[in-house]
């Protein structure tokens, strides 16, 4: 068992999606939901500084608007908090079944979904190491290792790797899904025999305590929910204990039934050419989705309506959010990815916000075409870094701005996620970093965001990070328009709050200086990227008059 219970119950696990999110995992009572937004100085959290930023930069002044593409699961835009925000095609006409703006895509009035096609919706999808598996399987499965061509020696020695990684991991995840299933079952079991017995619908410890039987089912129960709580803590509740078995029972499953079996193939329901990487026109405008949880969350950090007096505020306050259905609860696809960047640029988008990712890309030169072709348009990306602990220098994690011919793309930004405190717990456990790969660290744990139905919930994860930066980057931009994308990724990281000497826990285990773990060894400021803004136009401004 790779997970104590322990470290289960405060829901420590990853969630498989797009990258992935942790649920909240709690930095003490005394920190307000909002904390991310606030100042450093004036509330003593580790915030963006937004809130002061309105107070003491932005009052009164006018802004212009900024079109946000959030590629993800899905966006619930009907939400409360979301639905005044939402971008709008205005080349195409609602529900006529017609391609007004002849883009190719059909009613396309908020966006578009590249993981859906007549014959349903992609929920769940397959890891890109299966995907690869079942491919380089096909080529040299039969083949014995003397008999591969000298030409195929370095593609073959990378399938015995994958090969080797893909049945180790399809068994240990086996393995723990059968164990979280046969615990959750025996606890359902003992909690029924118990409720019966003790003829109630809640069980406390009291109650289980003074339970006195000969019955062996009764002794095994009352045995079986004492270890439970024991082994969970003190405040531990048998309820809750339940629950979180059985979100690990679901999260287990979907790996098994999808992430890690071969025979599943999402693409019967797109309908799509897959093996046409460059295929551009299918999916469908479904850009909700039947699971929208994550994409949800994150557009409200980035622009959730500050002109109502209901749920949260958004870090931008004017922002049109555009929703690129192209992630599914699995490894999105570079195809998916690649078309919803081009939708994005085609279709105005000023910052794409990329919540997600993966360890291999094998047709990364299709989302390199795309990202290129954004850039050329202006167009700023920003990308959670990734929730693997690893040091992005030395590991994989797609997508990156290094393109496979050795340039980058300068609009481009990478962020890690921190935590509400300045101590050594200042990183997130989680996150990924990187000295050379990650630009800069924003807030990502417990942020407190809007999730369907019009519901509201602190989530943690590189996802929450990038965007906080998302937003901050579209703040700026709305009060500055005259800057280019470049320009803007280059005020973020300039600005950033710096930690001379901070020493934190390194994700991963050690310790590490904080200016280590990235290119700037900063945490991103509203407050102070929007001053950095106003000298830098004043600068401009005055060499003009000149």
């Amino acid at each position: 068992m790779t997970l104590t219970l322990r470290r289960f119950l405060v829901s420590f696990f990853l969630i498989v999606l797009g990258g992935a999110v942790y649920p909240a995992l709690g930095q003490g009572s005394d920190v307000p939901k909002e904390w991310f937004l606030l100042d450093p100085e004036q509330n003593h959290v580790q915030g963006v500084s937004a809130e002061r930023a309105y107070l003491e930069l932005l009052k009164g002044r006018p802004s212009t608007p900024v079109t946000v593409a959030i590629i993800d699961s899905g966006i619930d835009i009907d939400h409360e908090d979301l639905k005044r925000i939402i971008w709008t095609n205005p080349k195409e006409i609602a529900g006529n079944g017609m391609d007004d703006d002849q883009n190719g895509y059909i009613d396309d009035i908020h966006g578009w979904n590249f993981i859906g096609g007549k014959g349903g919706e992609v929920i769940e999808d397959s890891y890109e190491l299966t995907r690869e598996y079942i491919r380089l399987k096909q080529k040299f499965g039969t083949v014995t290792e003397d008999k591969v061509p000298s030409k195929q020696r370095k593609e073959y020695e990378s399938f015995k790797k994958i090969k080797d990684k893909f049945i180790r991991l399809q068994e240990e995840n086996r393995s723990e899904y059968e164990y979280y299933l046969k615990l959750n079952k025996n606890l359902e079991a003992s909690m029924d025999t118990l409720k019966s017995v003790l003829q109630t619908d809640h069980l406390s410890r009291e109650a289980i305590d003074s339970l006195r039987s000969t019955s062996a089912s009764v002794s095994f129960a009352k045995g079986f929910t004492k270890m439970m709580l024991r082994n969970a803590g003190d405040d531990a509740d048998l309820e809750e204990i339940h629950k979180n078995l059985q979100e690990a029972v679901d999260h287990y499953r979907v790996i098994v039934e999808y992430g890690y079996n071969p025979d599943y193939d999402s693409r019967v329901l797109i309908g799509d050419d897959y093996s046409n990487p460059r295929e551009r026109v299918y999916g469908n405008n479904n850009i909700k989705g039947p699971d929208p949880m994550h994409g949800t969350h994150v557009a409200g950090i980035i622009a959730a309506d500050r002109s109502n007096a209901i749920g949260i505020k958004g870090i931008a306050d004017n922002v049109r959010i555009m929703s690129l259905r192209a992630v599914p609860n699995g490894d999105e696809r570079d195809k998916d990815i690649a078309n919803a960047i081009r939708y994005a640029a085609d279709n105005g988008a000023q910052i794409i916000n990329m919540s997600f990712g993966k360890s291999i890309s094998p047709q990364k030169e299709v989302v390199d075409e795309a990202v290129a072709y954004a850039q050329k348009k202006g167009v700023l990306i920003i990308h959670g870094s990734g929730n693997e602990r690893q040091d992005n220098d030395k590991e994989g994690n797609y997508p990156n701005r290094k393109y496979l011919n050795g340039k980058e793309a300068l609009g481009w930004l990478e962020v890690g996620a921190t935590s509400s405190g300045s101590g050594k717990e200042f990183v997130a456990d989680f996150s990924n970093y990187g000295k050379k790969t990650v630009d800069v660290f924003a807030p990502g744990v417990d942020i407190y965001s809007t999730v369907p139905n019009n519901g509201y919930e602190p989530k943690s994860g590189t996802s929450m990070a990038a965007p906080v930066v998302t937003g901050i980057a579209a703040l700026v931009w709305s009060y500055y328009p005259g800057f280019t994308a470049e320009q803007i990724a280059d005020i973020i990281k300039t600005s950033s709050r710096k930690f001379d000497g901070l020493k934190v826990k390194r994700p991963g285990g050690g310790e590490s200086e904080f200016n280590e773990l990235s290119v700037t060894g900063g945490l991103v400021n509203a407050y102070a990227a929007l001053a950095l803004a106003a000298s830098r136009q004043s600068q401009s401004d005055n060499r003009l008059k000149k």
